[in-house]
């Protein structure tokens, strides 16, 4: 289960493990701001969101956006393959890297294996697929709120 941090002006930060979270409550760098109710971790209720006690300076989320990566392509798709919609375990290139294709936001999408395999070194064109929804580049803000 993963934890929501907040920053004190309530902006989203990012996810951090639970362990990570019950950390920062027992050094009081973060409170608690959201729990599920009637269950809890020693002395403190369980966790979903924890805010930060201090605001912390997030210039750089402000910048072009996050950099590309594998886990942030299946968490901007929300898991779900871009060809069949089934369960993503990989990333697909939609313009192969063999064919000039890098890896970027708008030339990956998530897919499971049997998609990515059947579609294989082509095109989505050449592989007779078709793509359920276009690529984006994603902010800060929507990667941290899935």
């Amino acid at each position: 289960m993963d934890v929501l941090v907040i920053n004190a002006d309530l902006g989203p930060l990012h996810r951090v493990s639970l362990r990570h979270a019950v950390r920062m409550l027992v050094r009081r760098v973060a409170e608690i701001h959201e729990a599920e109710p009637d269950r809890l971790i020693g002395v403190y209720p369980l966790p979903r969101v924890v805010r930060l006690v201090r605001y912390v300076v997030t210039r750089w989320r402000y910048s072009k956006g996050p950099a590309w990566s594998r886990p942030g392509v299946i968490t901007r798709d929300g898991g779900v393959c871009g060809y069949c919609g089934g369960h993503a375990t990989t990333v697909d290139h939609i313009l192969p890297r063999s064919g000039g294709g890098k890896n970027s936001w708008l030339n990956t999408i998530a897919a499971c294996g049997g998609c990515n395999q059947r579609k294989g070194d082509r095109t989505p064109a050449e592989a007779g697929m078709r793509l359920r929804f276009e690529p984006t580049a994603p902010s800060w803000a929507a990667l941290v709120a899935r």
